[in-house]
């Protein structure tokens, strides 16, 4: 009787995940089709790789080409093919000069962030930095590396790497696994797959979840993720917003908590890129489960916000590009779930950076395009 009771038992709880599992899948698929909300106007077909994008106060637009140029723009016409005074980046795989950030009191320090692959410091090829100069109007000075993951490696793949700022200050960045994933992502006392906060001039801040614990790297703020190339602050909590991609599905979108573990490659809801498995679960206690999860993977890129009224109905909207279908989510999120998805702006080319203009409006940067503004639809 017991031994029938417990098979009884296994039955039940295998068909229970098995359908939760199908309808997750279903739910993550269900990316509903583009509604023709927005147009794409073309305003800059200059940029090759425009990874990351800020703009200035007097609207000129500081944009990151992956092969390690910064380029200005005004009015939407390049006056500056190469601003000098930043970071020598190496372009490495998938590695170069990546993200670009303002602070958030620019207006008064000037000074502005990266994120880009280094070969500088211990071990060969190229690990991700993090670093900051100021803008004199024209040009950058006093740059200074604020942190150089290590040691260098020569994989090509997965340099992560965004940048936000919190409300109090704190600037967080990210980096990816580096290709690694049995080692790095799981391992506080090495760097990658890690998201990391700094105060703004580098130092360390006290109450870093890792502060203190032997060998641990002290700026990590959080652990467990794969490939990080978006990253946001909700403008709504204050929440610092990021996605990764995943392997074979299971790219991910989660909201980033101190000391937070988020899995990989422990549990996933993705497989190796041959088909084979890598793990059998998706769950496990003490590791945190993503705000949604896309399957099959969207290769997201690129994020923000909607944080003005430009796009009505869209306010505190999530926007990811997404590389692999050439396409935009809009993310509809209510008590800190993606409860709607939809498709935006279908066939505008591979989404590798999304920001959102003084003026309100989206802009994209788009790998082979450059940079396009969208438009609500009348």
């Amino acid at each position: 009787m017991q031994l029938r009771s417990l098979s009884y038992f296994l039955f039940l709880v295998f068909v229970t995940q098995n359908v939760w599992s199908r309808q997750s899948d279903d739910l993550q698929a269900n990316i509903e089709p583009d509604a023709q909300s927005v147009t794409s106007e073309l305003v800059n077909a200059g940029l090759k790789n425009p990874w990351g994008m800020a703009f200035l106060p007097n609207n000129d637009l500081l944009v990151t080409e992956k092969t390690g140029e910064i380029v200005r723009l005004r009015n939407w016409e390049i006056v500056d093919k190469n601003v000098q005074g930043g970071p020598v980046s190496k372009t490495h795989g998938q590695g170069g000069l990546m993200d670009i950030k303002l602070h958030p009191d620019f207006e008064n320090n000037q000074w502005v962030y990266f994120t880009f692959a280094s070969d500088k410091g211990q071990g060969n090829g190229a690990m991700t930095a993090f670093s900051r100069a100021k803008w004199d109007g024209e040009k950058f000075t006093d740059h200074k590396v604020l942190y150089k993951g290590s040691p260098n490696t020569r994989a090509g793949q997965h340099f992560g790497s965004r940048i936000a700022f919190d409300a109090e200050g704190y600037v967080y960045f990210s980096i990816g696994d580096r290709g690694n994933r049995n080692n790095n992502p799981q391992d506080i006392t090495r760097d990658g797959g890690k998201v990391y906060r700094l105060h703004d001039d580098g130092r360390i801040p006290a109450d870093n979840p890792f502060v203190g614990q032997s060998g641990a790297r002290e700026a990590i703020f959080s652990y467990g993720h794969r490939n990080p190339q978006g990253m946001a602050t909700n403008p709504e909590t204050g929440q610092i917003w990021e996605h990764e991609h995943g392997p074979r599905g299971g790219d991910e979108l989660n909201i980033i908590g101190k000391g937070k573990n988020y899995g990989w490659p422990v549990i996933s809801y993705g497989i190796n890129y041959s088909g084979t498995k890598f793990t059998d679960i998706s769950a496990k206690s003490g590791m945190e489960q993503p705000a949604t999860y896309w399957k099959p993977s969207i290769a997201p890129c690129g994020m923000t916000f909607v944080s003005g009224s430009r796009y009505p109905g869209w306010e505190n909207n999530a926007i990811v590009g997404s590389l692999k279908f050439s396409y935009l989510v809009r993310c509809v999120i209510e008590d800190n779930v993606v409860v709607r998805q939809e498709q935006i702006a279908s066939g505008i080319g591979r989404v590798r950076s999304v920001i959102e203009g003084p003026e309100g409006y989206l802009y994209v940067g788009v790998e082979g395009k450059g940079i396009f503004r969208l438009v609500p639809s009348s």
